[in-house]
């Protein structure tokens, strides 16, 4: 009852963590709502299907599961036999997807999922999709094709497929997606099997048929049904569903952290505020226990009220946040919002439990306060640093400093997460530090008005002085604002004139030969352009018994998935060998001078020696082969882009093709994910400065709030209302000032060490670069807040008294 009654009574006090955790928890409902919505979903092409049998799964190097090893022609057959007898099975359907795309006045059809458009007919029964026009497609230059592509039947289409451009006779039109070839001509585009579709007889039972069909297979694959079909995603849609989940992730993280350090600082300062009373408390018989749990529990009571309303906002959100992702191209064609009861869920234990995290340290302090504070000023303890405070302080500056470090030395795919936590980290330890800094800050930047005359320094002075952990308390909201502004937005400047920079100067000289409207280069793209780096990939496996990693026995005769590249480079391309990088080797367990059994995307196992073990360098590949056996076992790979030397001539002659020199091409490879970058940062800018702005402007406020006892004192010594607004407005902007200072510093060194990996990274001069006006307008932005703020709750405070 007491805690509801401290709510009730003092919920101005509480307004600023209400706030901070229904923001939270509104945006980790939002999050969460997409993620739910933004799921794996069954492909209308497999709507038809009563299961899917599939390979056995591989694992990556790291041991996560990745791909499934196609069964080959041989393999296969027995079990395509036998699943159609299977009762209640009209047909198993072999499943083949490989690239094909209509050529169209010189210019490729634009077509997201072309890379996986192709099929052999037989898989238009899955969906099932029913021919409108003509016929099923019987010789090896014929095609059936999407009504909507406006091909007539009996007229020549031109096919952009893995050899180049060819001719076929539109021979039907179907009511779905997807060109649809002879089965002789599927086979030999993709000789592997990747799935084999089970289409039922109408009425049948899909478990049983589910059921006689893991019997077929055995240990030799699985049986997929339901919901469970929706592992067979087009490579484009998972690839949106990455990107999407990545952004929302780290705004959630943000959230999540700022959540947490907003609604400590705002407890602790309310804490720190309520020392009489709690000293009554503990004068009456109160318990250092109970006082605890007191103030945790006000904070599950704040926590609970924050999380209902947070929930209801983040569902009406999510549209909103919906738009915008689905602006920047990263949602799965077709998605809805759709809420289920798991997102708010989370999202409600979490703002609970962060409000009781955050309310940790404030019920430790607040259990400590003796009995006879209820005779002090409550002011009286806020002077100065605890041991503990020290201890926490430095210790986390020195993790801190070492996470800015691992900035510099960390791989690509991880220095901006190595930043964020360094940031994040030192933001802390600011925090933690800040009383030590106010007072000869405070003393330093009033010095030059001391000589004034003027009252209105003298007493900021004092104040800054005497309390310094109140004033680190409003500090802190500030450091975290403007931090995550410099830090944001100095990555994005900072990556933007690295990345281009760095690749250009990799490829200074030649010419690139890219893909333009098409998914990669074609095989008539690479004859076009016979000098070169032309690497192909695909994904083979490798058995695990001879990786180290099995020695623990849990992947044992699993398979690792690797990316391998085919080079036409006369250094590797050799027929029977491969060229691993250092890393690659030891994952594999493998030598110089070892073989190694590689399974293609065929079948088909090729024993391959390991000719070299290199340093690893990301422009040779980390298992590189010779190209010519790519292509016989992966008849579907594209090419990646042709890097023609400057002593020869590109060609852009074949259409779906685009040529750049070194600057244009590291441009535009920069611009494919800036866009992203951009958005991803500036909404978490948003986000950062947005929770800091609330959580300033609450503190402003409870600390004019907490002081309006001296605000009399001083009013009753002919202190005008002018001049003690005045004063307010002067301390609350030296606050700002000392807290955007901080900011500014604690990001520097995570950034310092990100332009310091970058500059080994690309091989190039990278400065450290700051955005001016995201970081002016954060520091104005958290100052407007506060000032206006504290004005308004002294100006009321003033004219209560008066009254």
């Amino acid at each position: 009852m007491l805690i509801l009654a401290n709510v009730r009574e003092r919920w101005s006090g509480f307004l600023g963590a209400f706030v901070a955790v229904l923001v939270g928890v509104a945006l980790i409902t939002t999050t969460l709502v997409i993620y739910d919505s933004a799921k794996a979903e069954v492909q209308p092409r497999y709507e038809g299907t009563a299961a899917l049998a599939l390979p056995k799964q591989a694992v990556e190097a790291d041991g996560s599961p990745e791909d499934r090893m196609p069964w080959g022609k041989a393999e296969a057959e027995p079990f395509v036999s036998r699943l159609a007898e299977v009762p209640g099975v009209a047909e198993a359907v072999v499943d083949r997807s490989f690239y094909a795309q209509a050529i169209k006045n010189g210019k490729p059809v634009t077509d997201e999922g072309a890379l996986e458009s192709g099929h052999g007919f037989a898989s238009a029964q899955m969906a099932p999709y029913q021919l409108v026009s003509g016929r099923a497609p019987a010789a090896e230059n014929e095609v059936v094709v999407d009504r909507a592509l406006g091909a007539a039947v009996g007229s020549e289409l031109t096919v952009n497929i893995t050899q180049g451009r060819e001719q076929f006779e539109v021979v039907g039109t179907v009511d779905g997606p997807g060109y649809y070839f002879s089965e002789e001509f599927a086979a030999r585009q993709q000789p592997g099997v990747g799935a084999i579709a089970l289409v039922p007889d109408k009425g049948a039972d899909t478990g049983a048929i589910v059921a006689a069909a893991k019997k077929v297979l055995g240990d030799n694959g699985n049986v997929v049904s339901g919901e469970g079909r929706s592992e067979l995603q087009p490579a484009y849609i998972e690839h949106k569903r990455f990107l999407g989940v990545q952004l929302i992730s780290a705004m959630a993280l943000l959230g999540l952290f700022t959540t947490v350090f907003v609604v400590a600082s705002m407890l602790v300062l309310s804490t720190g505020m309520r020392r009489r009373e709690i000293g009554l408390l503990r004068t009456i018989g109160a318990s250092p226990q109970q006082i605890r749990r007191m103030i945790l529990g006000e904070a599950a009571v704040v926590g609970l009220a924050g999380s209902i309303v947070g929930c209801v906002a983040g569902v009406v959100a999510a549209p909103g946040l919906f738009s915008i992702l689905r602006d920047l191209d990263v949602t799965p064609p077709g998605m809805e919002i759709s809420v289920a009861a798991w997102p708010l869920l989370t999202a409600s234990v979490i703002g609970i439990g962060v409000s009781v995290i955050g309310a940790w340290t404030a019920g430790r302090k607040a259990a400590k306060v003796a009995p006879i504070e209820a005779l002090l000023d409550s002011r009286s303890a806020n002077k100065g640093m605890g041991r503990g405070r020290w201890f926490a302080g430095l210790g986390v500056l020195g993790l801190g400093a070492l996470l800015a470090v691992g900035t510099a030395t960390s791989t690509a795919d991880n220095r901006m997460n190595m930043a964020i936590f360094a940031t994040m980290t030192l933001i802390v330890a600011a925090a933690l530090l800040a009383p030590v800094f106010v007072g000869p800050v405070g003393r330093f930047l009033t010095a030059p008005f001391q000589r004034g005359g003027k009252a209105a320094p003298v007493l900021i002075r004092a104040e800054l002085v005497a309390n310094p952990r109140r004033a680190a308390s409003l500090v802190a909201p500030v450091i975290a604002a403007v931090g995550f502004a410099v830090l944001l937005s100095g990555m994005v400047e900072t990556m933007r004139v690295a990345y281009p920079a760095g690749e250009a100067l990799k490829v200074a000289g030649q010419t690139i030969v890219t893909p333009d409207g098409t998914p990669g280069n074609t095989d008539e793209v690479v004859a076009a352009n016979p000098v070169g780096k032309a690497a192909l990939p695909t994904r083979a496996f490798v058995e695990q018994k001879e990786a180290a990693k099995a020695d623990d026995g849990e992947n044992a005769g699993a398979a690792t998935v690797l990316d391998v590249l085919g080079s036409r480079d006369p250094k590797w391309n050799k027929p029977g060998e491969a060229v691993l990088g250092q890393k690659m080797a030891g994952d594999l367990g493998l030598k110089q001078g070892q073989e190694v059994p590689v399974r293609f995307a065929d079948g088909a196992t090729v024993t391959l020696r390991v000719a070299k073990v290199l340093p690893d360098d990301p422009a040779r590949g980390d298992f590189v082969v010779a190209r010519d056996l790519v292509r016989a076992h992966d008849p579907a790979a594209l090419t990646d882009d042709i890097f023609v030397p400057a002593d020869a001539k590109a060609s852009a002659a074949v259409p779906g093709v685009a040529l750049h020199d070194a600057a244009e091409y590291a441009l535009a490879d920069y611009n494919t994910d800036a866009k992203l970058t951009d958005s991803l940062a500036m909404m978490l800018i948003v986000i950062a400065v947005g929770y800091s702005v609330i959580a300033v402007a609450n503190s402003m406020a409870m600390a004019a709030h907490g002081r309006r006892r001296d605000f009399g004192v001083m009013k009753s010594a002919g202190g005008t209302v002018r001049q003690l607004l005045l004063t307010s407005a002067g301390e609350t902007t030296l606050v700002i000032v000392i807290g955007a200072a901080l900011g500014v510093l604690v990001t520097l060194p995570p950034l310092a060490g990100m332009a310091a990996g970058l500059s080994e990274a690309t091989s190039s001069d990278v400065g450290l670069h700051l955005d001016s006006a995201a970081v002016v307008t954060a520091v104005i932005g958290t100052l407007a807040a506060a000032v206006l703020a504290g004005i308004l709750v002294t100006s009321r405070t003033l004219r209560n008294r008066t009254a």
